[in-house]
């Protein structure tokens, strides 16, 4: 998460963070001749993705070169490019060669009865799914220790200042101040690794109009974990997370980033209390929020 050292392009949201011989030159390469190059940057901020234990960036790639030399090779460059993404993921290419593999099934099994072989596929369908909901760790060597508990009670009406990596919405609302820190932040050891075990908060059911969710520290951004909109007929207590249940990503593990040293409960949106009309934030933190429970699950890392 060192992306936040990087500099602009002056007068533009361009961060280039790397420029290269494109890869699928290899003769040109050998020979010291590339006539192909590749500027990768990113768009204003770096964009933030998770699938389990997976952590990416979203950027852009600008090819520079020939027009003949960039046609030429296009084919072989998707080909490379499709093989590295796949390798980096390897759910999405279980996931694709599942696919590739029920195709070719399908082919050869046409005498089955097509009730019989779209259930087979269903099924092979939510066994990927899944896998990909309860998140990767096949790779991970840690220790799980004893659990985290935090009860928020409020705090003092701050604005939230860091921007989020995965959610720009909030950074429309944060900028127009039309969000609030309602609990925290709250500190970790960020040479430990956390999930989610439990996350509620608790609000009058008359507030509604407004998004809460739990952000956690990323270097000077927060992401996303969860979120939810708060509509009419809520009950007061509300949760975003469950042991077992992600209820925003629909995942059974909620990973917070690495190195993380903070977690922090955000409102925005435009309160409205029912039966009364729109609300301050600073008046609906004094009366209407009753505090939050989060429970984290703590690990350490294995050294070899």
């Amino acid at each position: 998460h060192q992306v936040f050292k990087m500099k602009k392009v002056p007068e533009s949201d361009v961060i280039p963070y790397r420029f290269k011989a494109n890869s699928s030159q290899k003769k040109r390469m050998d020979k010291g001749e590339p006539l192909l190059y590749n500027l990768n940057f990113f768009d204003g901020i770096p964009e933030y993705h998770r699938v389990g234990t997976k952590e990416m960036f979203v950027a852009f790639e600008l090819q520079i070169g020939f027009e003949a030399e960039v046609n030429g090779l296009r084919v072989d460059h998707l080909a490379y490019e499709e093989g590295r993404i796949l390798n980096a993921q390897p759910l999405l290419k279980a996931y694709k060669e599942a696919h590739e593999k029920s195709s070719e099934s399908h082919v050869s099994t046409t005498a089955v009865p097509s009730s019989l072989t779209e259930k087979s596929e269903s099924q092979d369908d939510m066994k990927l799914i899944a896998a990909v909901l309860e998140g990767n760790f096949s790779n991970c060597k840690y220790r799980a220790l004893d659990q985290k508990k935090i009860d928020g009670e409020g705090t003092a009406s701050i604005a939230p200042k860091r921007l989020c990596l995965n959610n720009k919405r909030l950074n429309i609302w944060a900028d127009q101040r039309k969000a609030m820190i309602l609990d925290g932040p709250f500190e970790l050891v960020p040479s430990r690794r956390y999930s989610v075990d439990l996350m509620s908060f608790r609000v009058d059911t008359r507030i509604e109009r407004i998004s809460v969710g739990l952000f956690a520290y990323f270097g000077p951004y927060v992401v996303q974990i969860s979120a939810l909109f708060l509509g009419s007929n809520h009950a007061e207590e509300v949760s975003l997370i469950k042991p077992g249940v992600n209820f925003l990503t629909m995942e059974s593990i909620s990973m917070l980033p690495p190195q993380c040293d903070g977690v922090v409960l955000v409102a925005w949106g435009e309160p409205w209390r029912a039966g009364e009309g729109s609300v301050t934030w600073e008046e609906l933190k004094e009366s209407d929020y009753h505090g939050m429970k989060l429970v984290l699950n703590q690990y350490e890392e294995l050294t070899e």
